[in-house]
């Protein structure tokens, strides 16, 4: 899942949508330790998150819809398109308005900017300034993101760029992957929570 999944499933306050959004930018255990108890946990929760969306049997058919020599990176593709779904549909899914979910995170994450570490601190300001979480409503925004993404792969950013054709190619189905799976994993965290480690 992509940055708006991460918050939407994180718990409601804006130090865990944080603790989401950092699971993206902290690595390893020892790292763990420069944040607060509540982002720690959210960090441990998006990378579970990660570990069965990966594993989930409706993404692992979206990624077989690519070609063989794409399918490496059409999890990245694929990750930012459920972000889309999830947008496009939020009020269904979230009794807060879009643009009032994504305003607060922001207002949060840049009253935090000295604590971030390097890579999200840089892009922060752009995130809030160019909404890219509300962004991700419209479908152009897809394409977007994905080719943003691909400047940052240290090679092949052109097959993940390439992924895009395939993502159009097989959108519906895709689509209707997302809609059995999304609520599946909602489903897992909320069962997730419920062990004391992510409580």
């Amino acid at each position: 899942m992509n940055y708006l999944a991460h918050l939407y499933l994180a718990r409601p306050d804006p130090e865990a949508m944080l603790g989401a959004l950092l699971g993206d930018f902290v690595f390893g255990r020892s790292a763990l330790e420069d944040y607060s108890a509540v982002e720690r946990r959210e960090i441990l929760v998006h990378r579970q998150v990660d570990r069965y969306t990966d594993d989930h049997p409706q993404v692992a058919g979206a990624r077989a819809l690519f070609a063989p020599g794409l399918r490496r990176y059409a999890g990245i593709a694929l990750d930012v398109f459920y972000d889309h779904c999830l947008a496009r549909d939020w009020s269904r899914h979230c009794d807060t308005p879009l643009d009032d979910f994504t305003a607060a995170f922001y207002r949060h994450l840049l009253s935090r900017l000295d604590d971030l570490p390097p890579r999200l601190r840089a892009i922060a300001p752009r995130i809030a300034a160019h909404d890219w979480l509300g962004s991700y409503r419209d479908r152009a925004s897809v394409d977007l993101a994905v080719r943003r993404i691909a400047t940052r792969l240290s090679r092949n950013g052109d097959r993940l760029v390439a992924c895009l054709d395939d993502l159009r190619r097989h959108e519906a189905a895709i689509t209707a992957g997302f809609e059995v799976f999304f609520p599946q994993l909602v489903a897992h965290v909320q069962a997730l929570r419920r062990d004391p480690r992510y409580a």
